[in-house]
């Protein structure tokens, strides 16, 4: 199927929105996400944007039974390690159920390394639940390596209330 991977636009964010929702779905956690296309629009395409984002778009003609032509997405950021050095952090990747299976995922995640090695990233880093063994695998069969079996990291956060406590604990000036 003839697709085309592009940056997205500050248009796309209805869309890129709408698929962050499916993913929640998916993920089995549709609560968690509340991240609207302001705020997506405000955070992604401002002049120091938070994230960068890649959208699979499909021709009118193969557009998804609910008429969608934008299908998946890649929304990913830079980070930095203090062992290797600059590194691209993929935060989803995401492909509409019926498009699977069509070079779509493995598309998306070539154009994020691609990205990353242009600016000079050693490693491209993700995170996957557990259970998703489909992405697993996927992930797996392109040569990344599970770091939890290999070097057991844990991944640790602050949010809420935990977060605004420790922000309330930072020394005064």
């Amino acid at each position: 199927m003839h697709f085309k991977l592009r940056p997205a636009t500050k248009e796309d964010c209805k869309e890129i929105s709408r698929m962050i929702l499916e993913l929640a779905v998916y993920e089995k956690m549709p609560d968690q996400a509340k991240i609207s296309h302001e705020e997506l629009e405000r955070d992604g395409f401002c002049q120091n944007p938070f994230f960068e984002c890649l959208v699979a778009e499909v021709p009118e003609e193969n557009k998804s039974k609910d008429g969608f032509t934008v299908v998946g997405y890649a929304l990913y950021f830079y980070t930095y390690s203090t062992w290797k050095g600059p590194t691209v952090f993929l935060e989803d990747l995401y492909v509409m159920p019926e498009f699977r299976g069509n070079g779509f995922g493995k598309g998306l995640l070539c154009k994020v390394a691609k990205v990353g090695k242009e600016k000079q990233c050693v490693r491209l880093q993700l995170s996957v639940l557990d259970w998703n063994t489909p992405s697993r695998d996927f992930y797996a069969a392109q040569g990344a390596q599970d770091l939890t079996d290999s070097e057991g990291w844990h991944f640790i956060r602050f949010d809420g209330q935990k977060l605004d406590n420790l922000a309330n604990e930072a020394p005064k000036d």
